[in-house]
Formats: C-alpha cells, sequence, structure tokens
C-alpha cells in the first residue's frame, strides 16, 4: 500500500488534451485586482451530445493569490471563483449559461446572471471568456512584490447527475482542464 502511494501521482491538470490558457491579464485598478482570461478548448463530441439531451454541464473558473514566504508554504491571500451552468432548453432551441460566483445546485440558482444564445458556438465562446474576474481589493491583498496568481479552469463532473459521474471516470472525453501561474503586477493600469 506504501508503495502504491508513493508512486501514485495525481493527474496534471496543464495535460488536458486541447485545453489552454490563450490569454492572461492581470490588472491592478483603484478599486481592486481584476483577472482577465481566455481559455481555448474543444468540446469533445461526448459532452456535446449530453448537452443536446438536455443535461446541463457545469464549468469553473478559479484564481488564488499567493504570497510567497521562503521560510514556510505560501500563504493564500484570496480566492475566487466563478462557476458557469450550461444547458440546452430543447422548447426553446437556445442555449442558457448562468454564471454565479457560488456553485450552483438544484436547490436553485441563487444570485446568478442569465444569458440566451442561439447556437452552441455562441454559448460556449461566452464559457472561454473569463472578464474581469475580481480577485480582491489592493488593501486586502497588499502590495508586496512576491506574489503569485494560480488561475484554473474546469469541468466540473461532481455536478452531473450520479449515473454521469460513474461513467465519466477513466474517460478522457470529460478531462476538461487547465491551470496557470503568473506573477501579480505591482503598478496600477490606466
Amino acid at each position: 500500500m506504501a508503495l502504491w502511494l508513493a508512486c501514485w501521482q495525481p493527474p496534471a491538470l496543464a495535460d488536458a488534451a486541447n485545453t489552454e490558457v490563450t490569454q492572461l491579464k492581470l490588472e491592478r485598478g483603484d478599486d481592486g485586482i481584476y483577472l482577465s482570461a481566455m481559455v481555448q478548448f474543444n468540446l469533445p463530441t461526448l459532452v456535446e451530445e449530453v448537452l443536446e439531451k438536455g443535461i446541463a454541464v457545469y464549468f469553473v473558473a478559479e484564481a488564488e493569490v499567493y504570497r510567497e514566504r521562503w521560510y514556510w508554504v505560501d500563504t493564500r491571500v484570496a480566492q475566487v471563483a466563478r462557476h458557469m451552468r450550461l444547458a440546452y432548453q430543447p422548447l426553446t432551441r437556445r442555449w442558457r449559461l448562468n454564471v454565479s460566483p457560488v456553485p450552483i445546485t438544484n436547490a436553485g440558482f441563487g444570485a446568478s446572471v442569465v444569458q440566451n444564445f442561439d447556437s452552441l458556438e455562441d454559448a460556449l465562446d461566452a464559457v472561454k471568456r473569463i472578464g474581469r474576474l475580481r480577485l480582491g481589493d489592493v488593501s486586502e491583498i497588499g502590495d508586496d512584490p512576491v506574489q503569485s496568481v494560480v488561475f484554473r479552469f474546469r469541468l466540473d463532473t461532481s455536478q452531473l447527475p450520479r449515473p454521469f459521474q460513474i461513467g465519466v471516470v477513466g474517460q478522457s472525453d470529460w478531462n476538461i482542464a487547465v491551470e496557470r501561474s503568473v506573477k501579480l503586477p505591482m503598478e496600477k493600469s490606466r
């Protein structure tokens, strides 16, 4: 058992097939620090078929700000997430995207922004574009010169219906994930 644990390595998020962060921009403004990103991926045929049957698919974009320390592990200064629920509405033949700062559950959408699209391509373009995700106030994050931001984007299979959760284990079609790390800029954007 100990040998298995010593040899086992978790799968790398950046190794997901055809998933990459093509743009990542950090801005330090007067009222806060913002992250904008563009993620590129090809939606696998299996996931597209599930969507067309009316089953919602969930995506999560997360960002964490870390202050580096030489004497101990890095400390997390801020954390933010954007949860997206993409679903096809067969009666109206439109795509609906719910965007929320908290996980979207079947109990309700809570406070979320809803957008409707005529095509899957338009809806996926909105999912792939993360615009001005607020990381926090400048006073909360501080102006320490040694800070980094870790951005993650993934398809959240834990929110799929139970039969799909069992079926996705070991299938690469459901592996849409990427991670990228950058240093936080010190000067303000104008």
